[in-house]
C-alpha cells in the first residue's frame, strides 16, 4: 500500500488528484496533508477523514507517509520538493516544475540522489489525438514539419470562478502563459523536438498583476516555427492544435481530428479509423513508478526541464520585448 500525503490545496487541481487516489483505495491511502493556509488545510483534511499537519517537517517524518501529491504555489515548489526528495519521499506534482531551469535542475539533482520516484502531470501528452498526431510526424506521414500551432483558452478571468490568488505573481510566477500556456509549449516540444529560441506578446485585458493572454512564437532546431495561443479571456475557445508539413496536415479540434494529404496535385481528406491507446494517466504512472522503481516515460524530470526552458525564456521575452534564445538560460 502507498501511504500519500497531499501537499497544499493551493492548486486549483489539488481535489481532482485525491480524488484520483481515493479512487485507487486497491493501492493507495491519503494519511494525512499540509497547507500553507492552515484553515484551508484543516477544513480539507476534515473533508477527507485524514490529519492535517501544521508543519511541512513534521508531516515529512512520518512513517505513514510514502509520497507526497505537490500542489502548493509555484513559487514554492523549489524548496517544497527538494525538501520532500531529501526525507525519501516519492514526489507527484503538476505543470511547470519551477520558473527558471537552474531551479529545476536543483530539484532534479535531488531527487535523483535521493532515488524518489518523480512524475509530473501533462495530460495532453494522455490523449490519443496528439499521439497520433506525433506519429505521423515521426513516421513521415507529413513530411518535413515547417510550422504548427496549438491553442488553449477559457473564460476564467471574465467569468471570476479561478481564485484570486491566481493573479498573483509572487506566488504564481505568472498568468496565464504559466497556467494554461504550458500545455501547447509542452505539446510543441514533444512533437517539434529541441527548440532554439523564443518570442512573447502578452495582454493584460482584465488590468490584472499577471497575463491573461498570451502567444508564442518558437523557433526549433528542425528549422520548424510553432505558435502557442492561452487565453483566461475567451469564453467559447475550442482546444486546436494543427500541425503543417511539406506533405500534409493534421487538425485536432476538440479531439476531432482530420488529415489531408496531398497525391498527385490532389488533396485526400480523412478522418482516422482507430487513433492510438492513451497511456496511462500521469498519477497512475506515479503510482506504478513508486510500486516498481521505474521512471515515468512521457512525464518525468527531463519532460519537466524542457517545458521550464521555453517557460522562462518566454517571460525573459515579453519582459525584454527580445528574442530569447534557448542557450542563455542557466543550468546553475
Amino acid at each position: 500500500m502507498l501511504h500519500v500525503a497531499m501537499i497544499s490545496k493551493w492548486h486549483v487541481h489539488a481535489k481532482d488528484y485525491a480524488q484520483q487516489l481515493l479512487q485507487r483505495s486497491d493501492k493507495v491511502q491519503i494519511t494525512c496533508l499540509w497547507d500553507e493556509d492552515e484553515a484551508r488545510g484543516r477544513a480539507w483534511a476534515e473533508e477527507l477523514g485524514v490529519d492535517f499537519e501544521q508543519n511541512y517537517d513534521t508531516l515529512l517524518a512520518r512513517s505513514d507517509v510514502d509520497g507526497v501529491v505537490i500542489d502548493t504555489a509555484t513559487a514554492v515548489h523549489h524548496e517544497i520538493i527538494i525538501k520532500a526528495a531529501k526525507a525519501k519521499k516519492h514526489i507527484f506534482t503538476e505543470k511547470v516544475l519551477a520558473p527558471t531551469v537552474r531551479e529545476c535542475v536543483e530539484i532534479a539533482q535531488a531527487i535523483q540522489e535521493n532515488d524518489v520516484a518523480f512524475c509530473i502531470s501533462y495530460p495532453q501528452l494522455q490523449t490519443p489525438a496528439f499521439h497520433y498526431a506525433k506519429q505521423l510526424v515521426d513516421d513521415g506521414t507529413l513530411g518535413t514539419i515547417s510550422s504548427m500551432r496549438v491553442r488553449n483558452g477559457h473564460d476564467g478571468a471574465i467569468a471570476n470562478w479561478l481564485p484570486q490568488y491566481w493573479y498573483h505573481r509572487k506566488d504564481a510566477c505568472g498568468g496565464v502563459m504559466l497556467d494554461l500556456g504550458c500545455h501547447p509549449m509542452y505539446l510543441v516540444r514533444w512533437i517539434l523536438g529541441a527548440p532554439k529560441s523564443v518570442n512573447s506578446n502578452f495582454s493584460y485585458l482584465t488590468n490584472r498583476e499577471v497575463e491573461d493572454s498570451a502567444t508564442c512564437t518558437i523557433a526549433f532546431e528542425n528549422g520548424a516555427v510553432a505558435i502557442t495561443e492561452s487565453s483566461f479571456v475567451a469564453p467559447a475557445s475550442p482546444y486546436i492544435m494543427e500541425v503543417y508539413g511539406d506533405k500534409g496536415t493534421i487538425i485536432v479540434i476538440d479531439n476531432e481530428v482530420t488529415v489531408m494529404l496531398k497525391k498527385d496535385r490532389e488533396l485526400i481528406k480523412q478522418t482516422p479509423a482507430q487513433l492510438p491507446e492513451p497511456p496511462l494517466a500521469a498519477i497512475d504512472q506515479w503510482i506504478e513508478a513508486c510500486e516498481t522503481g521505474s521512471q515515468p516515460v512521457e512525464c518525468g524530470l527531463e519532460e519537466a526541464i524542457h517545458l521550464t526552458e521555453l517557460m522562462e525564456a518566454a517571460y525573459i521575452a515579453e519582459t525584454e520585448n527580445r528574442t530569447v534564445s534557448i542557450s542563455e538560460l542557466k543550468r546553475s
